[in-house]
């Protein structure tokens, strides 16, 4: 099969299930059935809680979950040697039934909760001990979140260096330019941001000018990027950004920032639209279902490599944690959360139809193979549109890879302000009323902003520093753990309430097993280096957490299991 018949299958498969399923889900959980004001209104206050227009708060969500997500999984997921029809059906079912439920569903729940996170819900719906639990866990995969995403942004701008401590200028050029343009992006975020909420200027014109101010630093940082520093020192200046980008106001920077970011996101995507029409990559350099030399087992290791393509727990977070503050209208919720996750699955198949020409590619001209994520897609893509390799190859690969730095930190000052607002409600009882205004000791410490803030930027730079690397291996469970966690989270509330939630547990259940199953596995190995003797943290690390994560997951799913059973012998009687 070619890949340009995969991306018009796909494509009618996630339209079919975002008006039909789509449909079903808000007619099962009474969306749309009356006007209910969402909290960016009643509890608007200029900070955290600002109604957002639904083509901004779109480029919001959809900048904050896509991330490097979608592109880096099914890429990592061929390299592993599973074929492209086993990455393509868990991308498209998954999107459907798992990902876009989770999502939507994240995001109505913690609207019907006053815009608070999944752990409120799970305290509100299970208990505070789970709560608890849960904003520990959640809290510390942020961490590595906000480690692992400075770190790759510090990398895409990074110069090189000689042997003699002399910048290469030749080498660094590309990442001097992404330097310049993500700098001059911020500054015209900010205007953006001024002009459509202190100056009232209509989006559309807004969105028009700043459309041609992203040209415009682009043709800057193009000719002009004076700036090389190490990858140390861009991790200091990007601890410095994400720590204002996580007080501010939305209005100033998150919202505008991420909202021109997505208009990146479409043009890569268009690009990539283009450039599989002109290839019909040949989708067979990847295997159909399995490599024959690989040794990789399927389950689970598929459905934790590709998350953001497919099913991501921090997805939740996201809808939840900033989404759910800024959504102006209920009806507002279907095509953002539920339509943001299967546009992400778009990126996804067409990241697939990359990795297929980039193979090819790799089979014919081995001195110079495509290597790496970022190699992978942006020169697939570019090479697709112009395989002589030219001035139009540079230009697009530059381009993309600039997308590509913008999502990761789109993401990072987004999971920035969700450490926050975790760190703040571990110390909080929602119960009581409690806030960081109104609390006393030691509480009003831990509770502050500004502390929250400062603890979670130094942590992740910390770990950023030093080697996050050691634990990454981690991520990929936790973050699947993270989205099990959520279903049941919402799955219970639903429960509680009286609606349907049958359309979560099978999902719930599937993504227990994979994460309990997967945890399983990497624990197991890590013991085996540890007892090889020589091994470093790294390893004591994982196990330590492995266990733990596999314990937390136990405890709350039976935890879960019991409040639902409860609430549906209520019903009954």
């Amino acid at each position: 099969m070619n890949g340009l018949v995969l991306l018009i299958i796909s494509i009618a498969i996630l339209m079919c299930g975002y008006i039909f399923y789509g449909r079903y889900l808000c007619k099962k959980w009474g969306i749309g059935e009356k006007d209910v004001p969402t909290p960016a209104h009643t509890m608007e206050d200029g900070v955290d809680y600002v109604p957002a227009k639904a083509p901004v708060l779109m480029g919001h969500h959809f900048s904050s979950i896509a991330g490097a997500g979608p592109i880096t999984g099914p890429i990592n997921a061929a390299a592993f040697g599973f074929g492209w029809l086993a990455i393509a059906l868990w991308v498209l079912i998954g999107g459907i039934f798992f990902g876009g439920v989770h999502d939507f569903g994240s995001l109505f729940a913690s609207l019907r909760h006053g815009g608070k996170s999944i752990g409120e819900i799970i305290s509100a719906n299970m208990s505070k001990r789970a709560k608890r639990l849960f904003i520990i866990f959640a809290y510390l995969t942020l961490i590595l979140v906000v480690a692992a995403f400075a770190s790759i942004v510090a990398g895409t701008f990074a110069a090189t260096f000689d042997e003699g401590g002399a910048v290469n200028v030749a080498a660094s050029t590309a990442n001097a330019r992404v330097a310049m343009v993500s700098l001059l992006f911020i500054v015209i975020a900010v205007i953006f941001g001024f002009a459509v909420y202190r100056r009232n200027m209509p989006v559309g014109i807004a969105s028009i000018i700043g459309v041609l101010a992203i040209v415009l630093i682009i043709v800057i940082g193009m000719n002009f990027h004076p700036i090389y520093l190490s990858s140390n020192a861009w991790m200091i200046i990007v601890g410095i950004y994400i720590a204002v980008a996580s007080i501010v106001p939305v209005w100033i920077l998150l919202q505008p920032r991420d909202y021109l970011s997505s208009f990146l996101l479409y043009a890569m995507l268009a690009l990539a639209l283009i450039a599989v029409v002109m290839a019909r990559p040949d989708m067979s350099s990847i295997a159909l279902l399995q490599s024959p030399e690989s040794t990789t087992p399927v389950f689970p290791v598929l459905f934790t490599t590709i998350a953001c393509g497919a099913i991501s727990g921090f997805h939740s977070l996201i809808a939840s944690g900033t989404t759910s503050k800024q959504l102006d209208k209920e009806s507002d919720a279907k095509p953002i959360a539920y339509g943001g996750m299967l546009l992400e699955c778009v990126l996804a198949i067409l990241t697939l139809c990359a990795v297929a020409y980039a193979y090819s590619w790799n089979a014919a001209h081995p001195d110079s193979a495509l290597t790496g994520a970022t190699a992978i897609f942006g020169g697939g893509i570019a090479g697709m549109i112009d395989p002589s390799r030219g001035s139009v190859y540079d230009i697009l690969y530059t381009l993309l890879v600039l997308t590509y730095s913008a999502f990761c930190l789109t993401s990072l000052d987004t999971a920035t302000r969700l450490g926050r607002f975790m760190f703040q409600e571990f110390w909080l009882d929602g119960s009581k009323g409690e806030t960081p205004e109104n609390v006393t000791g030691y509480k009003k410490v831990l509770a502050n902003p500004y502390v929250a803030t400062a603890i979670t930027v130094v942590l992740g730079i910390l770990l950023g520093l030093n080697g996050y690397e050691k634990i990454w291996a981690l991520f990929g469970s936790a973050n699947q753990l993270l989205a099990a966690l959520a279903l049941l989270a919402v799955a219970t509330w639903l429960s509680n309430i009286g609606k349907d939630n049958k359309m979560f547990l099978i999902p719930m259940a599937f993504m227990l097993c994979v994460t309990i199953a997967s945890l399983w596995i990497n624990t197991v190995s890590q013991f085996g280096l540890i007892r090889a003797g020589g091994a470093d943290w790294g390893p004591y690390a994982q196990v330590f957490f492995g266990v733990m994560l596999i314990v937390l997951a136990i405890v709350l799913a039976i935890e879960g299991i019991i409040t639902i059973s409860s609430s549906k012998k209520k019903k009954a009687a």
